[in-house]
């Protein structure tokens, strides 16, 4: 993994809810961030046991997700 990577670490509780989530921008919830990045890059998931999972994504991709939910609409 090269520092240009990032992995954003995700818990889920007993019921599916996110209930912690990284990088994750102050104005959305837990859940609306994985919505996010599941719905843009959902092929670079992965299940862990537990209840986590992680996203593996580029450093400039997370980025640009920040950017485009922190736009008005």
């Amino acid at each position: 993994m090269t520092s240009q990577q990032v992995i954003i670490h995700v818990r889920f509780a007993p019921n599916g809810r996110v209930i912690q989530i990284s990088e994750r921008p102050a104005k959305l919830t837990p859940n609306q961030w994985f919505d996010v990045l599941n719905t843009r890059a959902g092929s670079t998931y992965r299940p862990l046991a537990r209840g986590r999972g992680v996203f593996r994504l580029a450093r400039a991709a997370v980025e640009a997700f920040k950017q485009e939910t922190a736009r008005p609409g």
